[in-house]
């Protein structure tokens, strides 16, 4: 027995766009271009669909480590893409959030975060997280640090509330692309009762008919709990 409705929150692993990219003897940052074109689809489709919160996980706390090259190209699609998004966002009634550490961001982008963040604040139809400089230890650590500098108890419920997604409910389906089956510290803590989707495709390949496919299989599934599956029928 499945799940009556499609989920609440996807989160999303764009994994893939390196090797995209080199199967047409492109540069990476091609291939990162056409994961933020992907991105922009997927976006619509789940609005279209009635997903109301969409994270993606678009820079880790290890990807610095990647060719500075292609690091700087991400940082450059970022800074590109808060100006030119702005006004899809607007249009489509998206609120956006950028999600992650932000001090070891240039003060250039930091500040285009924000004023994308406040442009699209008053928009309800659906939340965009994007997860860039992120990491689910990091949140954890950043969420366990300022309890104990307010000196407030810590329990599973106001670490819950001090985490940098708290503003959302957990993701009820966490899909990653590009045949990887790991979460790759991605939304750990909130991740302990999400269905996840893995696919082959590559995120820039990653179309309508693979997004149908992934809720399909959500929608499949019995999400229990902790209980019994004839708890969780009746329930």
């Amino acid at each position: 027995m499945g799940t009556s409705s499609v989920p609440h929150h996807v989160a999303i692993v764009m994994d893939g766009n390196g090797r995209w990219a080199r199967q047409r003897l492109l540069p990476r940052a091609a291939g990162h271009r056409a994961g933020m074109e992907t991105l922009r689809r997927v976006l619509g489709w789940c609005a279209e669909r009635g997903v109301r919160v969409l994270t993606v996980f678009a820079f880790s706390s290890e990807n610095w480590a990647r060719p500075p090259d292609e690091v700087g190209a991400i940082l450059r699609l970022l800074a590109k893409a808060l100006i030119d998004e702005v006004p899809r966002l607007q249009q489509a009634g998206v609120r956006l959030h950028v999600v992650g550490e932000r001090s070891g961001l240039t003060p250039e982008l930091v500040q285009g975060i924000a004023e994308a963040e406040r442009a699209t604040a008053g928009n309800t139809a659906l939340i965009l997280n994007v997860c860039f400089n992120y990491g689910g230890r990091w949140d954890i650590v950043q969420a366990a640090q300022c309890l104990a500098q307010q000196g407030a108890p810590i329990t599973e419920a106001s670490l819950a509330g001090a985490l940098a997604l708290a503003h959302v409910p957990d993701p009820d389906l966490v899909i990653r692309t590009g045949g990887e089956q790991r979460v790759s510290n991605f939304v750990l803590w909130q991740l302990a009762y999400s269905e996840l989707y893995f696919t082959d495709t590559l995120w820039p390949a990653f179309d309508e008919a693979e997004l149908a496919r992934a809720l399909a299989a959500y929608a499949q599934r019995q999400r229990r709990f902790g209980r019994t599956p004839e708890q969780a029928a009746a329930a």
